[in-house]
């Protein structure tokens, strides 16, 4: 299937799964530092806006390519295709985690990862998804705190139990996802200058750095503060590379082509990661020196790319 996103938009999307990789690698590796690793809880690092940008590249598609589907296939066969595709990465990330259970990776007994996540985000968001921009924006902000309400008085022992806040913490990336797809809005109603994305992206941030003057922000808790802060980053972020991308001309071709198949190469490179994290073998890995594991990540990144190469050149697509 051709794509049918702008070069902006794929970039975007192919930093953000590019920075997923990494996250995943070097996040086994006891001397990274852990202003490169996520959270451990309470607090927010560089690596804890890379689930959100991704989530942020699928919000700028989602409605774009329901109103195409809806146009050219009718509605039936629109809900059909997005519950399917939700469905089928709920679906991988279900059986990734029950792999990592049963191997006993990082001795989790329940492993909820961010396919799991993006699916669910995606079946919820398919419910609002022909609503008005203004209705999708309310509506995300109505769950967003409803779910933190739940959080403070209910919820907060099973979510932290639970990665990317489990089950329930995928009410608060749905209201992500939703807030996302609002955002994106302004983003193909207004050209060339889309200064009311960065305007809306400034207030997420804003909003969301005053909300930690109540709740913590944190993405384990994936708290409203950590929604909106990473929404407002990501999309001020993607403003930029859309300024350089579209405006200034720049040709970041590698970026593209790891957008263009940003699922399939999710999924390769944690089946690549076992590897390197599943021997029990704490030199090749867990302790290995830096030169090693500079050599493995090269290795991982130089396969991926290739395979990204490959299919762009086949012209073979699969996006979220």
């Amino acid at each position: 299937m051709k794509p049918e996103r702008s070069d902006s938009i794929d970039v975007f999307r192919g930093l953000a799964v590019l920075g997923m990789v990494i996250a995943n690698f070097i996040a086994g590796v006891i001397w990274i530092p852990g202003w490169l690793k996520h959270a451990s809880d309470i607090g927010y690092t560089i690596i804890d806006l890379v689930a959100p940008m991704f989530i942020f590249a699928i919000g700028l598609t989602y409605a774009v390519s329901a109103r195409r589907r809806l146009e050219s296939d009718g509605a039936w066969k629109m809900m059909q295709h997005f519950v399917a595709r939700f469905a089928a990465i709920l679906g991988f990330g279900a059986l990734f985690g029950a792999g990592e259970v049963l191997l006993q990776v990082d001795g989790q007994v329940i492993n909820w990862g961010v396919l799991q996540a993006i699916g669910v985000a995606g079946l919820v968001t398919l419910v609002f998804i022909h609503t008005n921009t203004l209705t999708r924006l309310l509506s995300g902000l109505a769950l967003l705190a409803l779910y933190q309400f739940l959080l403070q008085r209910f919820w907060l022992a099973d979510v932290l139990a639970s990665p990317h806040g489990g089950l329930y913490g995928a009410v608060s990336w749905s209201a992500m996802l939703i807030l996302a797809t609002a955002l994106a809005d302004l983003y193909h109603r207004e050209k060339p200058g889309h200064s009311n994305l960065i305007a809306a992206s400034a207030i997420a941030l804003g909003l969301g750095l005053a909300l930690t003057l109540w709740f913590p922000i944190s993405k384990n808790r994936v708290s409203a503060p950590y929604v909106l802060v990473s929404l407002g980053l990501s999309g001020l972020l993607f403003s930029a590379f859309h300024l350089l991308v579209a405006r200034l001309k720049w040709r970041l071709s590698l970026l593209v082509i790891w957008g263009r198949n940003p699922l399939i190469l999710y999924v390769l490179h944690l089946l690549l990661l076992g590897f390197v994290a599943l021997p029990e073998l704490p030199a090749w890995y867990r302790q290995a020196p830096v030169w090693l594991v500079v050599v493995q990540g090269a290795l991982l990144l130089g396969i991926l790319t290739a395979i990204a190469w490959w299919l762009d050149k086949k012209k073979k697509y699969l996006s979220v």
